[in-house]
């Protein structure tokens, strides 16, 4: 063996020592993992992914992934010819997109999610099954209410955005019983109404739901961005729910980001131990995050 191999084989050595501690820690406690932007639409990254969540099963953390899919959304509309509206950049869900959004969530990307899991782990490895937040009563959605201020009068209108959904009531029975199987369960943002009707919620909202009803010992929200950045363009590596506040006060924090960061506060201040923002285009970001003493994103602890 060359001189180069054994550096390289030491170098493998060490990453595993680092991580050991890590492993020890987590084993049985539960990571929810919101996927979605950039990565869904690459290969490569779908790839990296499914081996990030089979080797989390593999050293005994109990990956649960909740995966989002605006883009394929969109798509399947203009093939559909379904014209979509859009208040305030959301899109108004009537009952055709509302089924479309359905079929595209729970059928197309979650069953590839599915596969690509299936295919990392082989044949001996860890099964993945996909489920919506309707199955087993998972997720109960209330409407999602909207306002804005007409320009004119200065009034707050109510916006209405049709089949648009919240969680309202979190029961994690079928998310236990698939766990309990050794199974990885792989949620679709949908959700059924004490009113009957089918509701698209959104992903990060969804996952951060999911993970304070579940105690998780991680929310992993991957994104389009490096995580939250200072003035400077440097990376924030360790945020609390009020340096959070500050800094939206102070504008630092804008646009889409406050959504994503609400959706950490709530999570971390109803149970989940600490949420993570990080760039779901680079490869293997998850892990680098967790098991590395460097990190890879911003974390948010509950203070």
């Amino acid at each position: 063996m060359s001189a180069s191999d054994d550096t390289a084989m030491l170098a493998k050595a060490e990453v595993l020592i680092e991580a050991l501690p890590y492993f020890q820690r987590y084993a049985g406690r539960t990571f929810v993992v919101k996927y979605g932007g950039h990565a869904m639409g690459d290969p490569e990254a779908a790839r990296d992914f499914a081996e990030d969540i089979v080797l989390l099963k593999a050293v005994g953390i109990n990956p649960v992934v909740v995966h989002g899919g605006g883009p394929q959304i969109g798509a399947m509309l203009k093939k559909l010819g379904v014209e979509s509206t859009f208040v305030d950049g959301l899109r108004v869900t009537d009952k055709a997109t509302a089924e479309v959004a359905e079929m595209v969530l729970s059928g197309a990307i979650n069953k590839e999610l599915v596969g690509w899991i299936a295919k990392a782990g082989g044949p001996s490895g860890p099964k993945a099954i996909g489920i919506s937040g309707k199955d087993g009563g998972l997720v109960t959605a209330r409407k999602v209410e909207r306002t804005k201020r007409d320009p004119d009068s200065n009034i707050e209108q109510v916006v209405d955005l049709g089949f648009v959904g919240e969680p309202s009531q979190i029961d994690t029975t079928i998310i236990d019983t698939v766990v309990a199987a050794g199974m990885i369960p792989i949620v679709a943002p949908i959700g059924a109404g004490e009113d009957g009707h089918t509701y698209n919620i959104n992903a990060d909202t969804m996952a951060g739901a999911i993970a304070a009803a579940l105690g998780a010992a991680r929310l992993f929200l991957l994104t389009d961005v490096t995580g939250v950045l200072d003035r400077q363009g440097n990376l924030l590596t360790d945020l609390t729910p009020g340096q959070i506040a500050a800094l939206r006060e102070d504008g630092t924090i804008s646009g889409g980001m406050i959504p994503k960061l609400e959706t950490c506060i709530h999570a971390v201040e109803a149970g989940c131990d600490a949420a993570v923002v990080l760039d779901g285009r680079v490869p293997h970001a998850m892990l680098l995050e967790f098991f590395t003493a460097r990190g890879a994103g911003t974390l948010i602890r509950a203070g």
